[in-house]
């Protein structure tokens, strides 16, 4: 399969490069790495992107910020940010890429724990994983030509836990291999609307 891989570079998309780059061929994208560059913010840039890329099998995307802080404090601004990266641009690369992906391929959004497992400051992380997960199931019901979408929803990794374990504590972490093993179960499985919880 020939699969487009966002976010190549941080600790879960290295991790899936290596669980599927032996196997598949990877191209990579990032808004500062990768064989090509994206905003997926922006819908033209990720047109763009497709337009360079050519055909492909499977769209994965382990991007996507979102805004920390304490509720008392937080403006809609720095909700837009989640909504507009963490959401609003993986939705871009399903918009974009429907049209595109050879019959049967695939996309795989990134969620993650806070949805249903809140922590203090993380509001809007758990505002934009919840609604990714809402899409991706309204979404596999709609799209054509045999195509799937799931989300992979990480708890902690265990490689960031020193710098991210204080606002986690009591939370079980997964090392990010087997994190990427779930990314590997959607793409090259024959689930759709799934949400892959590995905690």
């Amino acid at each position: 399969m020939k699969i487009l891989l966002i976010g190549a570079s941080g600790t879960i998309g290295r991790a899936i490069a290596d669980e599927l780059g032996s196997r598949h061929q990877l191209v990579t994208a990032g808004r500062n790495s990768g064989e090509y560059r994206v905003d997926i913010k922006d819908l033209a840039s990720v047109q763009a992107l497709y337009a360079a890329v050519g055909e492909l099998d499977a769209v994965v995307c382990a991007a996507g910020n979102v805004h920390f802080g304490a509720l008392a404090e937080f403006t809609p601004e720095q909700y837009a940010i989640g909504l507009q990266d963490k959401l609003m641009g993986q939705v871009n690369l399903v918009l974009a890429g429907q049209h595109l992906l050879r019959a049967g391929g695939s996309f795989t959004l990134t969620s993650g724990i806070l949805t249903h497992d809140p922590i203090v400051y993380g509001s809007g992380a758990s505002m934009a994983n919840g609604a990714v997960e809402a899409f991706a199931r309204s979404a596999a019901i709609e799209l054509p030509r045999g195509l799937r979408i799931n989300v992979v929803s990480p708890t902690l990794l265990s490689e960031s836990l020193a710098a991210h374990g204080a606002y986690f504590r009591g939370f079980e972490t997964a090392p990010a291999a087997r994190v990427a093993r779930a990314y590997s179960k959607s793409v090259e499985g024959a689930q759709s609307g799934q949400i892959y919880q590995v905690n």
